[in-house]
């Protein structure tokens, strides 16, 4: 695993290993990473990785997150309460010095704290595929505070998924057995 693009290209990340059985690390491929972010940087997206505020739910390594960072994001809160996915991501934040830019909250994703952060403007959704979290998780950042209006949030899931009320569905691209929904935040 490795950063695919921006200041960071082809640094290497922490390796998973066994990962975490229980909470299912499976961290995006590098082949579908850089075409996820190949769409943010070219295509009807552009412009959204600049100076923005990353929300990484199921954080897991942090590939997404950090990848945003070295692609211009100008800070990551990173989400996930696996102690295997703290470790790994905790090494991959130290192997890219984005200590200053990386706050890491452990907790359930799909139970979040009141927000005291400025809210996300993009928001990474990756939680264990098929359990139905994903929509748990995004209804939490919701209601605690964690979204900007207009935020753009991008679920990868087994499946494609529809938009959630209060969140208008804008495509669907699919990598292989990786299903990416386009999601935009309906203006509060």
């Amino acid at each position: 695993m490795r950063i695919v693009g921006g200041e960071w290209r082809g640094l290497g990340l922490a390796e998973v290993g066994k990962g975490d059985p229980q909470s299912h690390l499976r961290p995006t491929s590098d082949r579908v990473r850089e075409s996820l972010f190949n769409i943010l940087e070219h295509g009807a997206y552009r412009g959204a990785l600049d100076g923005a505020r990353v929300l990484d739910l199921f954080a897991g390594t942090g590939a997404l997150g950090l990848e945003a960072l070295s692609r211009g994001a100008e800070r990551a809160m990173f989400v996930d309460q696996g102690r295997a996915a703290q470790k790994i991501l905790s090494d991959n934040i130290a192997r890219t010095r984005a200590d200053a830019r990386a706050v890491v909250l452990r907790a359930d994703a799909t139970r979040l704290p009141q927000n005291t952060y400025p809210p996300a403007t993009v928001i990474f959704l990756d939680p264990p595929y098929g359990k139905g979290l994903g929509a748990r998780a995004l209804a939490s950042a919701t209601a605690q505070g964690w979204l900007a209006p207009d935020s753009l949030i991008i679920w990868e899931d087994a499946a494609p998924q529809t938009a959630p009320q209060g969140y208008s569905l804008t495509e669907h691209r699919r990598f292989g057995g990786t299903h990416i929904t386009f999601l935009n935040a309906i203006s509060r």
